[in-house]
């Protein structure tokens, strides 16, 4: 799955330079998660840094974007190629 982030978000910016795809970014009111750069860190950590680093638990996986661990790892493969 890709992650995701709720609205209970505080701007605190800690989550942005920790993924290795560029997948988050600022939006209008909270941070973002683009669906399509996101591999939970498959193929670059254990564990989804934004979720280590984030002060308010504030970042659960997309019920919307099931991926299982090998489409994960194909995505990785797809980004990190291009």
């Amino acid at each position: 799955m890709a992650l995701m982030i709720t609205d209970e978000c505080i701007n605190c910016d800690v989550c942005e330079p920790e993924c290795p795809n560029s997948a988050i970014s600022e939006g209008e009111e909270i941070y973002e998660i683009d669906p399509n750069l996101c591999t939970e860190c498959v193929g670059h950590y254990d564990e989804p840094q934004c979720q280590q680093v984030c002060p308010v638990d504030c970042i659960p996986k997309d019920p919307n974007r099931v991926e299982n661990q090998d489409q994960l790892m194909e995505k990785y493969r797809i980004i990190t190629a291009a």
